[in-house]
C-alpha cells in the first residue's frame, strides 16, 4: 500500500516538472534568444524569495478542434498563484509565451478570472504579466467571452483593489482592453507592444506601413499615446519598478498606504527660496521644488515622459506617502492642454480611491491657447481635473508657487472646488490673466495714445501686477489660507498633513458620477 502511495506521490511530481517546462526546451530557448524570461523566471524575480504559491496548474483546454485535442499546452498558458511583495501579500497571473504563444483561451481565461475573485476576497493587488498573442483563435467565441470576463473584473474591482499590468511580449486586439483599465501600466523597451491592430492588418485596410515597434512599443505608449506608466530597458529593471511602486500603494481602498520610519532632522530648507528665477517669464525644473519638499529619494514619477508640461508621482513627506500634482514651467510655460488634462485626472482619481493625500505645486499660465486643442476638446479634457479634484475626499492641499492665471487656477484643487489648505508662497500671481495680457486689455486705450506706447505698456503691467498679481489679494478673500516663507514649505506640508490626518468628508448618496470622458 505505502509502495502504491509512493508510486502517486512520484507520478504527482512528475507531472509538476511536466507544466513547469511549459512548452519544453525548444521554445524556451526560443524565447530566451528573443531576449525575454520564462514566466517562471519573472515570477521568481518579482515576488520574495520562496513565497510563491501556484494555483490550477493541473487545468487544461476542453478544445478538440483544429488538431487542439492532440496539444496538451500545461496550464493552459497562464500561471497564476498568490506570494508576497517587500512582505506582503499579492495575487497574479502569467501568461506563458511558450505554450500555444500565451494566446488566451476558455480555460486560460477561466484560471485569470478565478485569481483576480480571489485578490478581490482577499482585499489585495492584483499583478498581470501579459505575454500573449491574443485570443485563441481555434477555441471561436470562447475565447472572446472570456476576454469579457476579465474585463468585467478588471472594471469592478477599480477602486477596490490596485490592479498592476505588465506587458512583457506582444498584447494585440481585445487583449489591450484589460491593462488599459487597470491602474498601471509597465512596458519594457524593444520587447513589449501593445495595439488593437497590427501592422499587417492596418497596411491591408490604410496601405499604411509601420513597425509593430513604431506602432505600439514602449516609446509610443509612454511619450505618445500615454496608455503606459512606466518603462525600462530589460525585464529585470521593470520588474523591479513594479515592486518600488508597491510600497507606495495600500492593500486595498479601505487601507492607508504604508507609511516608513523617519529620522528626525532639519526640515527648514534654504534651497527652496532660490530656485524661482525673478523674472517671471523664465522657466525652472519644478522638480528641483520637489526633491526639496519629500523625503530624500522618494519621488516616484509616474507618465514622465508623456505631456511633460505636469509632473506627477508618489512620494514620502515625513514617511507618509502623499501624491503630487506639479506645473512644469519648462514645458508649455506649464499650461493645461487636452494630454496633461487626462494625465493629472486619472492620477488624482487613483489617489483619491487609496487614500492617498494630493499636494499640489501650481504655476500655470492657464489652458493651452490653439484651434487644435479646442477641435479635439480642450473644454471636455480640461473638466476632467476640476471633476476630479472636486470629487476627491483624500486630504488635498495646494501650494502656488508663481503664477495661477484664469479657469487652470480654479482647476487646480482652488477652495473654491474644495482645497483643505492652501498656501501660497511671496512670488505667487494669481489673477484672471497674466499682466502681460491684463495690461493690454485694461489699459489699451492708454497705451495707444501713449506717445511711448512701449514704455507705458512697461508701467501699466508692473502696475496690474503690484496691484493684483499677488497672493495678498486673494488670501485677503480668504482663497488662500496663508502666505509663506518658500523655506519652511516642507514643515507647512508636514504640520498640515498631520492636521488632516483625521479628515473625513461625505458626498451626496449617488451610484456614481458622470465624469465627462
Amino acid at each position: 500500500m505505502a509502495d502504491d502511495m509512493f508510486f502517486k506521490i512520484n507520478e504527482l511530481y512528475d507531472k509538476r516538472r511536466e507544466i513547469e517546462l511549459g512548452g519544453g526546451d525548444e521554445k524556451i530557448a526560443k524565447q530566451h534568444d528573443k531576449g525575454k524570461l520564462t514566466v517562471r523566471e519573472r515570477i521568481s524575480l518579482l515576488l520574495d524569495e520562496d513565497t510563491f504559491v501556484e494555483l490550477n496548474p493541473f487545468i487544461r483546454h476542453r478544445c478538440h478542434d483544429f488538431g487542439l485535442n492532440e496539444i496538451h499546452g500545461p496550464g493552459d498558458g497562464v500561471v497564476t498563484g498568490f506570494g508576497k511583495i517587500n512582505g506582503r501579500s499579492i495575487y497574479l497571473f502569467a501568461q506563458d509565451f511558450t505554450v500555444f504563444g500565451g494566446a488566451l483561451g476558455e480555460m486560460h481565461a477561466l484560471k485569470i478570472a478565478n485569481v483576480m475573485d480571489l485578490a478581490a476576497k482577499n482585499r489585495t493587488p492584483i499583478i498581470g504579466l501579459n505575454d500573449s498573442g491574443g485570443a485563441r483563435i481555434q477555441e471561436g467565441v470562447v475565447s472572446l467571452d472570456g476576454y469579457g470576463k476579465i474585463f468585467y473584473r478588471n472594471t469592478i474591482y477599480s477602486g477596490v483593489i490596485p490592479q498592476i499590468s505588465v506587458i512583457l511580449g506582444p498584447c494585440a486586439g481585445g487583449a489591450v482592453y484589460s491593462p488599459a483599465i487597470t491602474d498601471f501600466v509597465f512596458m519594457v523597451e524593444k520587447t513589449s507592444q501593445m495595439f488593437i491592430t497590427g501592422p499587417k492588418v492596418i497596411k491591408t485596410v490604410t496601405g499604411e506601413s509601420i513597425s509593430s515597434e513604431n506602432l505600439g512599443g514602449a516609446y509610443v505608449h509612454n511619450t505618445i499615446s500615454g496608455n503606459a506608466h512606466f518603462s525600462g530597458s530589460s525585464e529585470q529593471e521593470v520588474l523591479a519598478q513594479v515592486r518600488m511602486l508597491l510600497s507606495y500603494l495600500p492593500q486595498n481602498n479601505e487601507e492607508k498606504p504604508p507609511s516608513l520610519p523617519y529620522q528626525k532632522q532639519d526640515e527648514y530648507r534654504n534651497v527652496l527660496a532660490e530656485i524661482i528665477p525673478d523674472d517671471s517669464l523664465k522657466s525652472y525644473d519644478v522638480r528641483n521644488i520637489i526633491k526639496h519638499v519629500v523625503d530624500a529619494d522618494s519621488f516616484m514619477e509616474v507618465q514622465k515622459d508623456f505631456a511633460k508640461n505636469i509632473v506627477i508621482g508618489f512620494a514620502r513627506i515625513k514617511g507618509e506617502v502623499v501624491g503630487l500634482i506639479c506645473n512644469q514651467p519648462k514645458y508649455l510655460a506649464g499650461s493645461l492642454n487636452i494630454d496633461a488634462s487626462d494625465k493629472a485626472a486619472r492620477f488624482i482619481r487613483f489617489c483619491d480611491s487609496f487614500q492617498i493625500p494630493l499636494i499640489t505645486f501650481e504655476d500655470v499660465t492657464g489652458f493651452f491657447p490653439g484651434i487644435k486643442q479646442e477641435h479635439e476638446g480642450i473644454i471636455r479634457h480640461g473638466a476632467k481635473i476640476l471633476f476630479a479634484y472636486s470629487e476627491a475626499t483624500v486630504p488635498k492641499i495646494t501650494v502656488i508657487l508663481r503664477k495661477a492665471y484664469g479657469g487652470a487656477y480654479v482647476a487646480l484643487n482652488s477652495k473654491s472646488i474644495g482645497a483643505d489648505l492652501v498656501f501660497a508662497w511671496p512670488s505667487a500671481e494669481i489673477a484672471v490673466m497674466g499682466p502681460h495680457g491684463a495690461a493690454n486689455i485694461i489699459f489699451s486705450k492708454e497705451i495707444q495714445a501713449s506717445n511711448n506706447p512701449e514704455q507705458t505698456r512697461s508701467v501699466k503691467i508692473e502696475e496690474y501686477r503690484r496691484k493684483f498679481a499677488t497672493p495678498y489679494i486673494a488670501a485677503s478673500h480668504g482663497m488662500v489660507d496663508d502666505v509663506i516663507d518658500p523655506r519652511e514649505t516642507r514643515i507647512r506640508l508636514i504640520q498640515a498633513l498631520d492636521m488632516l490626518r483625521t479628515k473625513r468628508e461625505e458626498r451626496p448618496r449617488k451610484k456614481h458620477g458622470n465624469i465627462p470622458l
